[in-house]
């Protein structure tokens, strides 16, 4: 089977709904049905997030990172970061642990580290759309947070399937990856029960421009993609500005305030993406 014929076989599969998730991803999944349940209480969200020690973890380091622990008062358990970080945080907590169990079955090792490069990417971008959205776009932060932890899930996806096929994701110009990606996104998100707003800002990354001034989702997401320190190893090549995106950009903040606010949320930025990669 050729690269087309292997995207094409893949994208087809997808669209069928045939997707397949590894067990790890399913257990998580399991997870998250419970805690969307409008009846599960707090007794029973701890007793899920001790039941996943990797997700312990990270809520407690979530909870101690500086966008959250603003009176500089560490915790030490899991009951105390639940409370903290509230549950919209930790149903973020728990899509990050399925999106990055995409990766568990990758044999090939460039291909992990491609899927650890994607992580630390979909870390940065989640971080930085918290941040941007607190200060910038005004959308809600917690939305923001978790549509940049699942932004990527069409790539981790595609890579989770790229040891079957060989040389799958080497040199595309013909851009059949993206087109395989752009299918997967769709029907993996659809899976995943991803509410129909994020997915709409997700599936307009592709081809998005900021809005002047940036205030909705889509804006947000584009703005922390193109501040991530950690690109997208699965990157598609910049788009040209248009020659009037300096001007309008500037007319609804200008580069040297946006600039600041980065800096001055760099810490943040920093403990938060951290606390995602535990």
């Amino acid at each position: 089977m050729d690269k087309v014929e292997a995207f094409g076989y893949i994208a087809a599969q997808a669209a069928r709904g045939e997707i397949s998730f590894p067990t790890s991803v399913n257990a998580a999944l399991r997870l998250q049905l419970a805690l969307d349940d409008p009846d599960c209480h707090i007794e029973d969200a701890i007793k899920l997030v001790l039941s996943e020690p990797q997700l312990a973890a990270r809520t407690v380091a979530l909870a101690n990172s500086a966008a959250f622990n603003r009176g500089g008062e560490p915790v030490t358990n899991a009951r105390a970061a639940v409370m903290r970080i509230g549950y919209a945080s930790l149903q973020t907590l728990v899509a990050s642990l399925v999106v990055r169990q995409f990766g568990s079955r990758i044999e090939d090792p460039v291909l992990r580290a491609k899927a650890e490069q994607l992580w630390e990417h979909t870390a940065n971008v989640a971080a930085l759309s918290q941040v941007l959205a607190r200060r910038v776009t005004f959308v809600n932060p917690d939305t923001a947070m978790f549509a940049a932890i699942v932004h990527e899930v069409g790539a981790f996806y595609l890579l989770s399937r790229a040891d079957e096929f060989p040389g799958l994701l080497e040199d595309d110009p013909e851009k059949w990856a993206e087109l395989c990606e752009e299918v997967v996104s769709r029907e993996v998100m659809k899976k995943l029960k991803i509410p129909e707003v994020v997915r709409t800002a997700i599936e307009g990354l592709r081809d998005g421009w900021v809005n002047i001034p940036p205030s909705t989702l889509l804006d947000t997401l584009l703005l922390a993609n193109q501040f991530s320190p950690v690109p997208s190893p699965l990157a598609r090549p910049e788009q040209p500005m248009p020659d009037h995106s300096d001007s309008v950009l500037d007319f609804a903040i200008d580069k040297e305030t946006l600039c600041r606010i980065l800096d001055e949320s760099a810490a943040e930025v920093r403990s938060m993406s951290a606390a995602l990669l535990v």
